[in-house]
C-alpha cells in the first residue's frame, strides 16, 4: 500500500471514528446534564451532625458530577421553616429537604413511621428493616401521595430522654408537665398527663429559659451541648424510648425525581446511603467526649424509673390498637415492623446484648 493510499484510508477512518463519537456525545451529555437543586434543611447550622448531614451529601453527589449536579443546602428558615420542609417538596418549592418524617405526623401518623415511633427498634434494627425488610418501598408508597420519593439519610442511634427543670420520679410528676416532644410521642405523654409541644429546633433554648416549657428532648449529648439546654435546665434523662433508632429521610420532589437521568437517580440513592450510614457513625464518636463535659459541668444524669418505662410502654400499645383499627396503611407498615421486631431483639438478646453487657462490666471495673 502507498504512502497516499494510507493515508487516503486512515482519514476515512478517523473521520467515521469521529462521527462515532459526535453521535454518542448527546447520549453521555443526556446522562450527565447541568442542574442545580435547592434543599431546605430542617436543622439550624450550628449542629454540624444533622444540618451538616445534608451538606456531606451534597458534597458527595456534586464530586461524583464533577460538579453538574449541584444541591444548594438551606438551613431552617432560609427558605421555609423547618417543620414545613417536606411540605415545600411536596409543593416543588424545593427540590429537596433534609428532615425526619414525624414531624408531620399531625396529617396522618402514617409519617412517623419512617423514622421512628415509641418502642420500636433501634437503629441496627431501623436500618436492617428499611434496607433489607421492604421499609424503604412501603414509606415511598406512602409518600408518593404527597410528591415525595424519600431515602434513608441519616439516623442519630438511640436518643436521650430530654432536659427535665426538675427531677421526675414518678408518672404522677407527668402531671401538667410542658414538653417539646417530637412525634407522636407526644400522645403518649399526653395520655399520662403531661402537655406535648412540638417545637424547632433553634426555638427550644429560649422556651426552656423563658420557663414556657418544663422540658424538652432533641436529640442526644453532641447536639444538646451545643444548644446549651444543660444551663437551663439541669436534670438529663435516659433513654429516649420514642426514638430507639430515629431515621433522618432525604426527601424528593416526586416529579422532579422522576425526570432525573437513570445514572442521577441511583446516584441520590447511593449517597443517600452513605450519609446515613456517616451520621451514626459520627454521633457515635462525639456523644461520649459529650457527654463527659456535661456531667463535669453540673448536668444530673438520671434513668427514667422503670414504674414511667412501663406505664409509657402499656399506654403506646393502646394507640397502636387505636391507629391499626383505623388506619390501613398504619397497619400495613406498623406490622411490618413489628414481624421484624419481635426477631431482631431476640437475636440481640444473644450475642450483641451478652457482649456489650460483659464490656461494660469491663469498663466499670476500669479495665478498658
Amino acid at each position: 500500500m502507498d504512502r497516499r493510499s494510507f493515508i487516503k484510508k486512515a482519514g476515512f477512518a478517523g473521520a467515521g471514528a469521529a462521527a462515532a463519537t459526535t453521535l454518542a456525545a448527546p447520549a453521555i451529555a443526556q446522562s450527565s446534564p447541568k442542574i442545580t437543586w435547592r434543599l431546605t434543611s430542617s436543622f439550624p447550622k450550628s449542629l454540624d451532625t444533622i444540618y451538616g448531614g445534608a451538606e456531606v451529601f451534597s458534597k458527595m453527589v456534586s464530586e461524583a458530577t464533577d460538579g453538574n449536579f449541584e444541591i444548594q443546602v438551606f438551613a431552617a428558615g432560609e427558605i421555609v421553616p423547618g417543620l414545613q420542609a417536606a411540605d415545600a417538596v411536596t409543593a416543588g418549592t424545593v427540590e429537596a429537604c433534609h428532615t425526619v418524617s414525624y414531624y408531620y405526623w399531625g396529617k396522618d401518623p402514617v409519617w412517623a413511621l419512617g423514622a421512628a415511633v415509641p418502642f420500636a427498634l433501634n437503629a441496627r434494627g431501623m436500618n436492617a428493616w428499611h434496607y433489607q425488610g421492604g421499609g424503604i418501598d412501603l414509606m415511598n408508597e406512602f409518600y408518593a401521595q404527597h410528591n415525595i420519593v424519600g431515602f434513608p439519610g441519616g439516623n442519630t442511634g438511640v436518643q436521650m430522654g430530654g432536659w427535665f427543670r426538675k427531677e421526675i420520679n414518678t408518672v404522677a410528676d407527668l402531671q401538667g408537665l410542658k414538653m417539646r416532644i417530637g412525634g407522636f410521642a407526644g400522645r403518649i405523654m399526653e395520655k399520662l398527663g403531661a402537655v406535648p409541644q412540638q417545637i424547632a429546633g433553634g426555638d427550644i433554648y429560649p422556651s426552656l429559659e423563658k420557663g414556657t416549657i418544663d422540658a424538652a428532648e432533641w436529640v442526644g449529648p453532641y447536639d444538646d451541648e451545643k444548644l446549651g439546654f444543660y444551663k437551663v435546665a439541669p436534670f438529663y434523662y435516659y433513654p429516649g424510648w420514642w426514638e430507639g433508632g430515629p431515621t433522618v429521610h432525604l426527601m424528593f420532589n416526586k416529579e422532579k425525581f422522576d425526570e432525573l437521568p437513570a445514572n442521577y437517580q441511583s446516584l441520590l440513592r447511593t449517597a443517600a446511603q452513605a450519609e446515613n450510614s456517616n451520621m451514626l457513625q459520627k454521633y457515635d464518636y462525639l456523644n461520649p467526649d459529650a457527654l463527659k463535659r456535661l456531667v463535669a459541668n453540673g448536668t444530673q444524669l438520671r434513668p427514667f424509673s422503670q414504674e414511667i418505662l412501663s406505664a409509657c410502654f402499656d399506654a403506646s400499645l393502646g394507640i397502636y390498637d387505636e391507629l391499626t383499627g383505623s388506619n390501613p396503611t398504619f397497619k400495613k407498615i406498623w406490622d411490618s415492623i413489628t414481624e421484624f421486631r419481635g426477631k431482631h431483639f431476640l437475636y440481640q438478646q444473644v450475642a450483641e446484648y451478652n457482649y456489650d453487657t460483659f464490656m461494660m462490666v469491663q469498663q466499670r471495673a476500669g479495665k478498658l
